[in-house]
Formats: C-alpha cells, sequence, structure tokens
C-alpha cells in the first residue's frame, strides 16, 4: 500500500469534525486499543469498516517506521563516534545511512532486516576499520622481521612452513602436537645453569628480555594479546637457552653420547630443520646478548660472535659448497634477523648484483633442451656460491658453435655456468622459506626468488631436468628426474617479483638464441658433433663426399 494514493483517504461527508480530530490523535499518538476496539469506535461515529482499517493499518506502518528511523539513528550515531570519522564512515556505509528524507522509505528497507540482528550485521565491519592502536602499529613495519606465512604460499605446501617437532618463539606455542619437546627444553635449561660461571646471569639476561619485551613483540608481524608479558619473557629465555645449549651440544657431540637430541640424526635434523623455519624464529639479538655471557666449554674455541656457532650449525644447509667455511669479513657489518636470514645470506655472493624492473615478457628463457639446441653448453662449476650464475662466450669465436666439439676448444662455446645444486629432501623446505622471508621482507632485493624463477625457467619438463642431472649442474637424492621436475616447478607457484638480477644473463641468452646463424652453428652441432664418435661419423662422411666428387671430376675429364 502507498502512502500516497487515494484508496484510503475519508469522505467529507462521512466524517464530523470531533471523529476527525479523534482519528488524527489516535494516529499520531494512540497505540494501546486493538484492531477490533478501533474499527467499533470509529464504525459509531459513522465511518465505514473498510475505510476503518485502512487507516489503522496506515498508522501502524506510520509508528513501525518512525520507530525504525529512531533505531537507524541511533546506530549511526553511535557507529559515527566511534569511528570519529565521519567521512570514511559515509564512504564505507553509504548504502545504509539515511542521508535524505525522501529516500527514508527505501533506506528503511535496507537496513531494517540488518538492524534485527545488529551486531552479526556490523561487527565484521568495524571490526575492519583500523583502530588508533592498529594504525600506530602499521608505523612500525620496518621493525617486522618474523612474518606469518602468506595464505597463498601456506596453501601451496603447508608442511614445509610447519614445525614437525619443537616450536621456538610465539607463533606456535603451546601447539599440543608439540608439547613432548617442552621437557626437553627445561632439561637443557637447567645444564646451561650449570654452564654458568657468574649464577647471576640468567637474572641479569632475564632483566634484559623484561626491557626490551616490547621491542621483541614489534619483531613479529602478528600480535600475540593473549601472551602476558611474564609469559613472553619466560617463553623466549626458555626457546633462547634450548637454542644455544642444543648448539653447543652439537659443537662438542662426543661428549653427550646420552643426548638423543644429538646422536639420533633423524631427530637432530628434524630439529635443524624447524629451527630454520620463517614462522618459527626469535630474534638473533636475543640469541647473541646470551651468548656474550661466559657459557662456551674450555674444549671448544669461543667465536667471536654468536653466528659462527650459529653457521657451523647450519652447515649441512649450505648445497652449493662442499665445506663452506665461516669467513669473517663476508659477516662484518651485516644485521642478521634470525636463523632464516642468516641461511639466505649464506647463498649470496659477496658481491651481489644489481636489480633491474622487467615485464613479464623480458624475464622468459628457454628451456634446456631448447638452449642446447641452440649450441649453448651448461657447465657445472664448483667453489662458486650458488647464485653466481654466468653466461660466458667470446665475441668471435661464438660465430663457429659448430668447432665447439674439438677437444678443449671452449672459445668455440657459448657457455651457461650453474655452480651445482644438490637437491635432497630438505632441499623444498628451505627454498620455500627463503622464498617465504624474500617475498614479506626483501621485496625489493629478492635474490632467491630470482635464482628459483631462472632455474624454474630451464626445467619444464623431465628432459630439461634429465640434460641438467647429465651435465651435473643438478645432483639429486629424489626418486627420478620427474620428482626433480616437479618439485622446481612447484617452487614459484604465486611467487612475484618485478625485477631481477639476472637480466644481463636473460638478454645474452635471448640474444643468441633469437640469432640465425648461431641457432644454425647450434643445430649443426647438435645434430652431427654432438659426441665424438657422432662428430667421427661426420667427418668420415665429409671425407667420402669430399672424395667422391673429386673422382667425379676426374673421371669426366677423361671421358671428355
Amino acid at each position: 500500500m502507498e502512502f500516497g494514493s487515494n484508496s484510503w483517504k475519508l469522505e467529507e461527508s462521512q466524517l464530523n469534525n470531533n471523529s476527525k480530530q479523534d482519528l488524527c490523535g489516535s494516529a499520531i499518538g494512540r497505540t494501546e486499543p486493538t484492531m477490533k476496539e478501533e474499527v467499533e469506535r470509529f464504525h459509531k461515529l459513522g465511518v465505514k469498516h473498510e475505510v476503518v482499517k485502512t487507516v489503522l493499518e496506515a498508522q501502524n506502518m506510520m509508528l513501525e517506521a518512525k520507530s525504525r528511523d529512531s533505531k537507524i539513528d541511533q546506530r549511526v550515531g553511535e557507529l559515527i563516534e566511534q569511528q570519529q570519522d565521519l567521512v570514511s564512515f559515509k564512504k564505507e556505509y553509504g548504502s545504509t545511512v539515511v542521508t535524505s528524507i525522501n529516500r527514508r522509505d527505501r533506506e528503511i528497507e535496507l537496513v531494517w532486516p540488518a538492524l534485527q540482528h545488529p551486531t552479526h550485521h556490523y561487527e565484521h565491519i568495524v571490526d575492519s576499520i583500523p583502530d588508533p592502536e592498529q594504525i600506530h602499529e602499521h608505523s612500525l613495519l620496518s621493525e617486522w622481521c618474523i612474518y606469518k606465512v602468506p595464505t597463498t604460499l601456506l596453501k601451496v605446501k603447508e608442511v614445509s612452513y610447519t614445525p614437525q617437532l619443537i616450536s621456538i618463539g610465539p607463533m606456535h606455542h603451546n601447539k599440543q602436537e608439540l608439547k613432548e619437546m617442552q621437557e626437553q627444553k627445561h632439561i637443557y635449561y637447567s645444564s646451561f645453569q650449570a654452564r654458568l660461571v657468574n649464577k647471576n646471569d640468567l637474572m641479569h639476561y632475564t632483566s634484559f628480555l623484561e626491557h626490551e619485551e616490547q621491542h621483541l613483540r614489534r619483531c613479529y608481524q602478528k600480535k600475540f594479546s593473549n601472551i602476558s608479558k611474564e609469559q613472553f619473557v619466560h617463553m623466549i629465555r626458555l626457546d633462547a637457552v634450548f637454542i644455544m645449549e642444543l648448539i653447543l651440544r652439537e659443537a662438542e657431540r662426543e661428549k653427550h653420547k646420552n643426548d638423543y637430541l644429538v646422536t639420533q640424526r633423524c631427530v637432530s635434523k628434524s630439529i635443524q630443520r624447524d629451527l630454520m623455519l620463517l614462522e618459527n624464529q626469535i630474534p638473533m639479538t636475543v640469541l647473541e646478548k646470551l651468548h656474550e655471557y661466559d657459557t662456551v666449554p674450555s674444549s671448544v674455541k669461543k667465536p667471536t660472535r654468536f653466528i659462527e656457532l650459529a653457521h657451523n650449525y647450519f652447515i649441512s644447509y649450505y648445497p652449493h659448497q662442499q665445506k663452506s667455511m665461516f669467513e669473517p669479513c663476508k659477516w662484518e657489518n651485516k644485521n642478521i634477523l634470525h636463523f632464516t636470514d642468516l641461511i639466505r645470506n649464506s647463498y649470496l655472493p659477496k658481491e651481489l648484483r644489481s636489480q633491474a624492473k622487467h615485464s613479464q615478457e623480458e624475464c622468459l628463457l628457454r628451456t634446456a633442451t631448447k638452449l642446447n639446441e641452440a649450441g649453448i653448453s651448461f657447465e657445472k662449476v664448483h667453489n662458486r656460491c650458488l647464485l653466481d650464475i654466468k653466461f660466458e662466450k667470446k665475441r668471435f669465436f661464438s660465430w663457429f658453435l659448430c668447432l665447439g666439439c674439438l677437444p678443449r676448444c671452449k672459445l668455440f662455446k657459448a657457455r651457461f655456468q650453474i655452480p651445482q645444486l644438490k637437491v635432497d629432501h630438505t632441499t623444498e623446505c628451505v627454498l620455500r622459506n627463503l622464498i617465504a622471508f624474500e617475498q614479506c621482507h626483501y621485496p625489493e632485493a629478492p635474490f632467491i626468488c630470482n635464482y628459483v624463477f631462472l632455474i624454474d625457467s630451464l626445467i619444464h619438463t623431465k628432459d630439461d631436468a634429465e640434460l641438467l642431472v647429465e651435465k651435473e649442474a643438478i645432483v639429486h637424492e629424489l626418486g627420478s628426474d620427474q620428482e626433480l621436475t616437479n618439485l622446481v616447478n612447484g617452487l614459484c607457484k604465486h611467487v612475484v617479483t618485478d625485477s631481477t638480477c639476472y637480466h644481463e644473463i636473460i638478454e645474452d641468452v635471448n640474444g643468441h638464441y633469437n640469432n640465425k646463424w648461431k641457432w644454425a652453428m647450434g643445430t649443426l652441432r647438435w645434430v652431427y658433433f654432438r659426441d665424438p664418435w657422432r662428430s667421427s661419423s661426420t667427418i668420415v662422411g665429409v671425407v667420402v663426399l669430399v672424395f667422391t666428387i673429386f673422382n667425379f671430376y676426374r673421371v669426366s675429364d677423361m671421358l671428355f
């Protein structure tokens, strides 16, 4: 029914002045009489039954509308007062705020269903608007260094980012499946306490943690409001002492033959894996402070920095070197944030290449088999940082790639030099966490991401993996080359970068591949000079052909 229609208007002849006054007063302020009583009262005054019923229905609708307007205004006023930002509020809730009397009926229709359950309707919207404390937090983004793995990466392979045996820090604290190691932490705590020359050192350390508690909290991307200051300090102290005691025991393993965390390699490797996970970290400053106290036994040469102990502990996670030696000069001016950052820096060369912005088309590289067909040779190199990939060719000699089959004739080769990558069952976990860390903390310097993207562009099929394995650029302990292909292709899923440190290599390789003459020389070498047997067969064939042609001309001269 529309209020503006004429279907409910009363005829002037049916209402005297008293009945009109009574009707208006009832329509505005009276709600107690029932519908039946009102109909009987107006019927006695001479008003038709249908007209009275229609008027009363309109009256009730007007009262309901007025009540709804009041509730809407009250709710809107509360929200505006809470947010103290009317402009932002109208932008968010413009479709539900009553802004015009002429649109009142339409606004009521939109808003009224939500007001039946106001808390349910608004709680997710109001929560999404940051309060001043949250805005202050976002101004401290530069202090974050321990992140929650982005959901897009986590969904690809969650197990690679989740601790299996031990929790470190607040992100996985109190998980039921990791409770077993809490008892071992307390055992290690007692052992570490016995190491101390000064028994008050742990009290001083606790005071240090209490003083730095707020700063330590700001190192984490996620808030932990459910953990009190005392709980937080106790947790960080227990985890730091456990890590320190574990690393010291690893350095003197022969003295701790009864400790299964050290002697059972499957357990020690699992703990080592958990300690490098991005979400399972505590700030390095906490461990460096603990290392300042006199705890290292005389049988172990005390390093000048804790980072040296940590570097040696994770030595098996550096697949690019057979024996990784700690180089103090490399770490002298580096601020290492935690173990994940330590391993990332161990992968980087001393001299970092500059990053260059690129489009998706510019960073594309042909697969290993395609490049090999174009005359590019893949070579393994040792004693070089994993990311130190090079593409070398001589300007003049590279035009005659077919001669590259000759022994010791590297001048005629276009060589793609890749430091040997050793892939085992922990490599994927390590690379995934390094990639996640770079995506969160080093978006402008994604060197690990660049490396993985380059390897991924070379390997699309099993044949590509077989070629690189054959050239020993990659060695692996997986079941098959197909597993290697699946592993490499899955690492870059949902990873986003807009720059690369390999832009010069990509340009040179693509320039070589797109050169028709070099492609022809490469094809000639691939088809006829791929190996010594094929090369010798080709040479013999050419000699026979030349000899046949020579004899043909000689016979022709004799006959004619």
